[in-house]
């Protein structure tokens, strides 16, 4: 499976929310949930089915939620290692961070 067939889809009911990613079949492949904590998109939790990691669909979770923090001006906690990791490799996402 490539990762190019990889959809991510928003789930979003203002207080919290998930970013569910699944393939082109439509089998779920993982999902990043957020909370509002202050004002700010508290993000929680990433997993990936395990028999879809290594495939890059973590990344993808991650790159939706900078893309949408970019679109409507909210402020991101990297609560999850993982995403704390990306906000480390990533210094140009500062501005992001809460």
């Amino acid at each position: 499976m490539e990762t190019s067939l990889i959809a991510i889809r928003n789930e979003d009911n203002e207080t919290s929310g998930q970013y569910v990613a699944s393939d082109g079949d439509g089998t779920h492949a993982g999902k990043l949930t957020w909370a509002l904590r202050n004002g700010a998109r508290d993000a929680e939790h990433t997993i990936v089915a395990p028999d879809m990691r290594g495939k890059g669909i973590a990344a993808k979770l991650v790159d939706a939620l900078i893309d949408d923090a970019r679109d409507k001006g909210f402020k991101i906690i990297p609560s999850c290692s993982y995403v704390a990791a990306q906000f480390d490799r990533h210094p140009e996402w500062e501005d992001l961070r809460a």
